[in-house]
């Protein structure tokens, strides 16, 4: 596989309390598989779609203080991590992780922009990361959501080179990046008062590819999780926001059902 350009979305994963309960539901809503837990990575365990990685879950490392409520961490590739890292710093983002290397799978960092957005870097070593995007079960878009946008925006440009398009709409403050192709790799969403209470941090929110999002909705539900909002319709697909049980926000999205016209982006 080509390494995939600095800045894209290369992988994703959780910590989670109860990995057992994360497999099971997640297994549930998009059918995943898990393989043995890595325990010389932390008990790593990674999620497959039809025999390909999509995914990983992993639970507090012993003696680490469990996080207040689970949630999806987005890794950006990067051919240098060590080099993405000072200019996260330089751009006015703080590193929450140094570098670091994975055995021979990659080397990585954590990191949050100015808006305390959480997200990853991933220099692919023997792990290239996602081996299944935009396909039933796996990967298929991720917004920031943040409360300061201008920072934000400026963050992320800096650091990854993204050029910007906002959507034509009066009501709404949205944003796609891309890396100068025709392909946005991420979008930008800001966060409202009205819409987001003060306790939700700025986030990334994921969206992972369902073959139905009502069903796959209601099976969320009977787990556990709560629809947060949707399923609704959209140019780009049907899509709704779920918490899971351990309060990991993501979202899922029916890239098939589409509905209404593609807006325009200037």
């Amino acid at each position: 596989m080509a390494a995939r350009p600095e800045g894209t979305p290369v992988w994703t994963d959780a910590m989670f309390t109860d990995v057992e309960g994360a497999k099971s539901f997640y297994g549930e809503v998009l059918g995943w598989t898990f393989g043995e837990a890595s325990s010389e990575f932390g008990n790593y365990t990674q999620a497959y779609r039809d025999g390909k990685a999509v995914a990983a879950v992993v639970p507090p490392m012993p003696g680490q203080d469990a996080p207040p409520q689970s949630a999806w961490c987005l890794y950006f590739s990067s051919p240098d991590v060590a080099a993405t890292a000072e200019k996260i710093k330089n751009s006015g983002g703080t590193l929450i992780m140094e570098p670091m290397a994975v055995g021979d799978f990659g080397s990585m960092c954590l990191a949050q922009d100015p808006t305390g957005v959480l997200f990853g870097v991933w220099q692919p070593g023997a792990h290239e990361g996602f081996e299944l995007e935009g396909e039933t079960g796996s990967f298929a878009w991720a917004e920031v959501f943040t409360r300061e946008p201008g920072k934000s925006d400026d963050f992320f440009a800096s650091v990854f080179g993204y050029n910007s398009k906002k959507m034509k709409d009066e009501h709404i403050d949205y944003k796609v990046f891309d890396l100068g192709g025709e392909m946005p790799v991420l979008g930008r969403m800001t966060m409202t008062p009205e819409d987001f209470p003060a306790e939700i941090p700025s986030y990334i929110q994921i969206y992972f590819a369902v073959d139905n999002c009502d069903q796959a909705v209601e099976k969320a539900e009977k787990l556990g999780g709560q629809k947060v909002f949707g399923p609704m319709g959209s140019p780009f697909g049907r899509f709704a926001a779920i918490v899971d049980p351990q309060g990991a926000a993501f979202a899922v999205i029916d890239l098939k059902t589409t509905e209404g016209e593609v807006p325009e982006m200037i």
